[in-house]
C-alpha cells in the first residue's frame, strides 16, 4: 500500500495537516477553514470565538493538575500562499492540495503546500482534541490573512486574549527559536500609459523566464537567488536601447512576499534590427544564466516568435518603466551589525502587472530598524516618482524588538535542550511575524516564535521535513507542560 501522511507520526498532527489541506483557503478567502474550524470548537465542545474581521479563538481548561498555570496562547494564521508551476491545472478557490511523500520531505504537486502555516494549525488542532497531554489553560488563535495583508493581527483587538505567554508556530527551522522579527512596508508604483499602433515592418516574439526557485522575500532574500522580473527587464532594457523594441504586453512575479519566479513580455522588434536583437537576446540570456549557474541551475529563459500586435505601450511610457525597473533596488541592503549572519534590512521587486492602460509595479521592503525601513521605502519610492510613476504604500507593520530576558524563551530554549540534548539558537527573522503587531497590542505578551524545518515557502517547491514535524509537537508539549505557576 502507497505511504501517505496518515502513516507518518504524531498521529495526530498529520491528521489535522491532511484535514487542512483538503479545505481552499487563499488569503482574503479563508471561510470554509474559519467554519470548519467552528465546527471543531463545537464538537469537542470548547469555549469558541471570532472577532469583527472572523479571527478565531478556542479556548480549552487546564489538564487535571495544571489548573494553576498561566493561560498560554498557541498562534498561527489560517490563509496560504497560492503559487502553482504555470504547466498545472489548478484553481485555489475550490481544488484541494494533494501532499505527497518525497524521501524525508512532505511536499505538493506543482503548487504550494501550505505548511506555512498550516502545520502550525495542525499543531493547535492536535493539541485542542487531546485528552491525555499535560498542560494549564489554553488559548488557540487562527488569525486571518496574515500572508496579504496582516489583516487579523492588526484587527487583533486588546482583550479578546487572556493570555500573557504567546508561542507563535509560524517558524520554519526546527533548532531555531525565534524573540524578534523585522517589520515592513509595500510601495506600489503605477505607470499610466497610451496605446501606440504597432510597428508597420517588424517582427513580435515573447521572451519567458522560468525555472527561478523564488521563496519568501524575508526568510530566502539573502540566497542570492534570481529575479524574473529583474532579469527579464535587463534583456529588454538592452533591446529597448540597442534595438528599439516596443512593448506590447509584460508580466512577472504575483505576491509581494515572494522572490517571482516566473515573468514574460510580448515585443515587436523591427525587421532591420532583428539580427542584433537575437544576438543581444542571446548574450544577455547567456550571461544572466552563467552569474546565477551556483543558485539557479534550471532557470530557462526562451524566444518564440508569435503574432503581431495591434497595439504597444507608448514609447515614453515604455522607457520610463524599463529605466526604473532596472535601478530599482533588489535583494539585501544591509545586514545586522548586532547579530552577525542576520538581514537588517531588504527590498522584493515584486510584481509587475498591466492592467487596462496601467502598469502596476508592487515591491516590499522590510528591517528590523525602523528607521532604516523608512529610509528603503523612500528610496524605492522615489525611483518611481522620478519616472512619472504615481506611488502608494501600505499600512506596513512594525517590527518585534528582541528581549533577551525572556522567561518563555528560556522555558523554550532548555525544553529543546533537554529534549533532544543540543542547544537551539536563539534568534530574530528577517521575515515578518504577526509577534509585533500582537505585542503593539498586547504590550505585557512574553512571546517566542518556532515550528519545524520548511524550505521553498512561498513557491511551489515548499517542502515539509518530515522529522522536525515530531520534534516540533514534541517540544510544543514539553513547553506548555512547563510553563512556570
Amino acid at each position: 500500500m502507497e505511504k501517505t501522511i496518515l502513516n507518518l507520526q504524531p498521529e495526530s498532527v498529520w491528521f489535522y495537516f491532511n484535514e487542512i489541506c483538503k479545505i481552499p483557503h487563499p488569503s482574503k478567502k479563508e471561510e470554509k477553514m474559519i467554519a470548519y474550524l467552528l465546527e471543531f470548537g463545537k464538537a469537542h465542545a470548547l469555549e469558541t470565538h471570532t472577532d469583527k474581521v472572523q479571527n478565531v479563538l478556542i479556548r480549552k481548561p487546564a489538564s487535571k493538575g495544571y489548573e494553576n498555570m498561566p493561560s498560554v496562547c498557541l498562534q498561527s494564521h489560517i490563509d496560504m500562499v497560492c503559487e502553482k508551476n504555470s504547466n498545472v491545472q489548478h484553481n485555489f478557490n475550490t481544488d484541494p492540495i494533494k501532499p505527497m511523500i518525497d524521501g524525508d520531505w512532505v511536499k505538493a504537486d506543482g503548487t504550494t503546500l501550505g505548511a506555512d502555516d498550516g502545520i502550525g494549525m495542525a499543531v493547535q488542532l492536535a493539541v485542542l482534541a487531546s485528552e491525555s497531554i499535560e498542560h494549564g489553560p489554553i488559548e488557540c488563535l487562527f488569525t486571518v490573512d496574515e500572508e496579504t495583508g496582516l489583516t487579523g493581527a492588526f484587527a487583533l483587538e486588546p482583550g479578546f486574549l487572556k493570555s500573557k505567554i504567546l508561542l507563535n508556530l509560524d517558524s520554519e527551522d526546527d533548532g531555531q527559536l525565534f524573540i524578534g522579527c523585522a517589520g515592513g512596508k509595500d510601495t506600489v508604483a503605477v505607470f499610466t500609459y497610451t496605446e501606440d499602433k504597432t510597428i508597420p515592418q517588424g517582427k513580435a516574439y515573447t521572451i519567458n523566464v522560468s525555472g527561478l526557485k523564488g521563496g519568501h522575500s524575508g526568510d530566502d532574500i539573502n540566497k542570492g537567488l534570481g529575479n524574473s522580473n529583474k532579469i527579464l527587464n535587463r534583456i529588454l532594457w538592452n533591446a529597448a536601447k540597442e534595438c528599439g523594441i516596443r512593448i506590447a504586453e509584460i508580466d512577472g512575479g504575483n505576491l509581494r512576499n515572494a522572490i517571482p519566479r516566473e515573468a514574460n513580455a510580448k515585443i515587436v522588434v523591427p525587421t532591420a534590427k532583428v539580427d542584433s536583437f537575437i544576438y543581444i537576446y542571446n548574450t544577455i540570456s547567456s550571461n544572466i544564466k552563467n552569474e546565477l549557474l551556483s543558485v539557479e541551475t534550471n532557470l530557462n529563459i526562451e524566444i518564440k516568435e508569435t503574432s503581431i500586435p495591434e497595439v504597444l505601450i507608448d514609447e515614453t511610457t515604455q522607457q520610463h518603466l524599463l529605466d526604473s525597473l532596472y535601478v530599482c533596488p533588489h535583494g539585501v541592503i544591509a545586514m545586522c551589525a548586532d547579530m552577525p549572519g542576520l538581514v537588517e534590512t531588504s527590498t522584493n521587486l515584486a510584481s509587475i502587472k498591466k492592467v487596462g492602460n496601467e502598469i502596476l509595479v508592487t515591491t516590499s521592503q522590510r528591517s528590523s530598524i525602523e528607521s532604516a525601513k523608512d529610509d528603503i521605502v523612500d528610496m524605492v519610492d522615489t525611483v518611481f516618482r522620478m519616472a512619472g510613476a504615481a506611488t502608494s504604500h501600505g499600512d506596513g507593520y512594525p517590527g518585534w524588538k528582541p528581549n533577551i530576558h525572556s522567561t518563555i524563551m528560556k522555558i523554550t530554549k532548555d525544553a529543546y535542550q533537554r529534549l533532544f540534548n543540543e542547544e537551539p539558537l536563539v534568534l530574530a527573522i528577517h521575515a515578518g511575524l504577526e509577534c509585533g503587531l500582537i505585542g503593539e497590542k498586547y504590550p505585557e505578551m512574553d512571546m517566542i516564535s518556532f515550528g519545524p524545518t520548511l524550505r521553498g515557502v512561498h513557491s511551489p517547491d515548499e517542502r515539509l521535513k518530515i522529522d522536525t514535524v515530531e520534534r516540533f509537537w514534541q517540544l510544543t508539549l514539553e513547553v506548555l507542560k512547563n510553563i512556570p505557576s
